[in-house]
C-alpha cells in the first residue's frame, strides 16, 4: 500500500468517525484561541477549558489584558503548568498585538511566530482554525499516529509536517488534523496502551483496507 493509497483510506476513514470537528479549546475570537493554544502546551485541553474562563472574565481583549500584571495572569493560569514563562507571553504579546498590530492578532505565520511564546505549532492552529488558512499543526498525537500508520519517519515534527503536507490533500489539513487528535485520544491513547484499539494500523497494509480504496 502506497503512502498516498494509505491516506485515501486515513482520510476516509477518519471522515466516518468524525464529520464535524469542533475545536476542542474554547475561545470567541481569534485573540482568545491565541491564548488558549499558548496555554495549551504541556496541558490538556480540558484544563485550559477550565482555566480559560477565569482568565477571559477578568480579560479577553490585548487592552484588558495589559490591565494585569504578569503575576496576576501568573496566579489565574498556574494550573495549566509552565506559569512564569507563559504569564510573561501572555502580557508581552498582547502589548505587541496593541502597538504594531492595532489590537488585531495578525494573520501571517511570520508575524505570529514573531509574538513571544508562539511557536510553528501555535500559529498554525491559530490560522488554520481562525483565519481558514490550510496548515498542519502536528501534536505530539498527530506526530505518533502518522508515524505508526508510516506516513512518516517519525525523526521529528517538522518532517511529520513536511510528509503530512505531501500526501494528504491540502483541503483537507484544517479537518484531518483536528480528526486525527480526536482519534489518537479515543483509540491510541499514548498514556493508556492498554485502552488502545487502533484499527487503522491495523487495517493498513492489509487486503481489507486496499479494497475499501475502491
Amino acid at each position: 500500500m502506497t503512502k498516498k493509497e494509505k491516506a485515501v483510506y486515513i482520510i476516509r476513514e477518519l471522515e466516518k468517525l468524525y464529520p464535524k470537528t469542533p475545536i476542542p479549546l474554547n475561545h470567541k475570537d481569534s485573540y482568545t484561541l491565541l491564548i488558549a493554544v499558548l496555554l495549551s502546551a504541556q496541558c490538556t485541553d480540558k484544563k485550559v477549558n477550565e482555566i480559560t474562563p477565569i482568565l477571559f472574565g477578568k480579560a479577553d481583549t490585548p487592552e484588558k489584558m495589559i490591565c494585569l500584571t504578569i503575576d496576576e495572569i501568573r496566579a489565574i493560569i498556574k494550573p495549566c503548568g509552565l506559569s512564569p514563562s507563559k504569564s510573561k507571553a501572555i502580557y508581552n504579546l498582547s502589548k505587541i498585538i496593541i502597538d504594531k498590530h492595532n489590537s488585531i492578532v495578525p494573520q501571517t505565520f511570520e508575524e505570529l511566530e514573531f509574538l513571544p511564546g508562539v511557536g510553528h505549532k501555535t500559529a498554525s492552529v491559530v490560522m488554520s482554525q481562525a483565519f481558514g488558512v490550510p496548515a498542519f499543526p502536528v501534536d505530539t498525537h498527530i506526530h505518533r499516529l502518522l508515524t505508526k500508520w508510516g506516513m512518516t519517519s517519525g525523526k521529528n515534527v517538522v518532517q511529520t509536517e513536511k510528509d503530512a503536507k505531501k500526501y494528504f490533500p491540502k483541503e483537507c489539513w484544517n479537518k484531518l488534523h483536528l480528526q486525527i487528535i480526536f482519534y489518537g485520544r479515543e483509540y491510541s491513547p499514548a498514556r493508556s496502551p492498554k485502552k488502545e484499539f487502533d484499527f487503522i494500523t491495523q487495517a493498513i497494509g492489509t487486503k481489507k483496507a486496499i479494497a475499501l480504496l475502491v
